[in-house]
């Protein structure tokens, strides 16, 4: 990635530095109640569950607030989660994704068109965006947990399709989607901490930002991170440095 700086990247790094544990702790507690309704409560037999539990590991968050997640999706909770993707143009053009898990969707639909409108974006239809990606397994290791040249040895020998190394921030396994938790299992035999496990929407085709564009366009993808119903946001831009 020398020369450019890609949003996975750099959220990731603006995350360390002054993300809010407690919204951060909200929408993975969110994420790991959701996947124990829906599947197995022990996360060896449901690896939605175990990726959410890994991820919430990575955050800090302590084993209480884990258990209590889960607990709650037998505790008599009526909220009924669902999962909604909008896709849309930022500023610049930038493709963006959204993926939600939210109790309301007209409530979540019209949060998330006003942030586009305001950053003199648009919502899209589905397809509209999202042909600019395609979907990957994307496993997340701390950049400083592992080198380069030993995390792209392992991850080839696992299987994945590449490793991608972000300035010091992270190293991004990337693989089949169907192949992702064949590969974290083998990962697993010399890693024991992952930032995060799941599909992803990667960009095949960029747009490019220069250091004029790179704050209006951060300062709409953070707003839309903020989000209480948003749980992951993906997109194209590419900074010069």
């Amino acid at each position: 990635m020398a020369g450019h700086s890609h949003w996975a990247g750099i959220k990731h790094k603006k995350g360390k530095a002054d993300k809010i544990r407690s919204k951060i702790f909200s929408k993975i507690s969110r994420e790991i109640t959701v996947a124990a309704k829906l599947g197995d409560r022990n996360p060896e037999m449901n690896s939605r569950l175990r990726a959410a539990i890994q991820s919430a590991r990575a955050a800090n968050m302590p084993k209480d607030n884990i258990d209590r997640a889960i607990d709650k999706s037998e505790a008599g909770d009526q909220s009924n989660f669902e999962s909604i993707r909008y896709e849309g143009f930022g500023p610049k053009n930038i493709a963006v994704i959204v993926d939600t898990l939210t109790d309301n969707k007209n409530r979540t639909a019209s949060s998330i068109r006003k942030l586009f409108q305001k950053n003199g974006g648009s919502l899209g239809t589905q397809g509209s965006a999202s042909h600019n990606f395609i979907q990957n397994g994307v496993i997340k290791i701390d950049y400083n947990l592992i080198s380069e040249e030993k995390v792209l040895d392992l991850a080839l020998n696992a299987g994945a399709e590449d490793c991608i190394s972000y300035d010091d921030s992270i190293h991004e396994i990337r693989c089949e989607k169907e192949d992702i938790y064949k590969v974290k299992k083998l990962l697993e035999n010399e890693i024991d901490s992952f930032i995060s496990t799941r599909i992803e929407w990667v960009p095949t085709i960029f747009i490019e930002a220069n250091d004029n564009e790179k704050n209006d366009i951060l300062s709409f993808l953070e707003t839309l991170e903020d989000d209480d119903d948003v749980q992951n946001v993906y997109s194209n831009v590419k900074f010069k440095k």
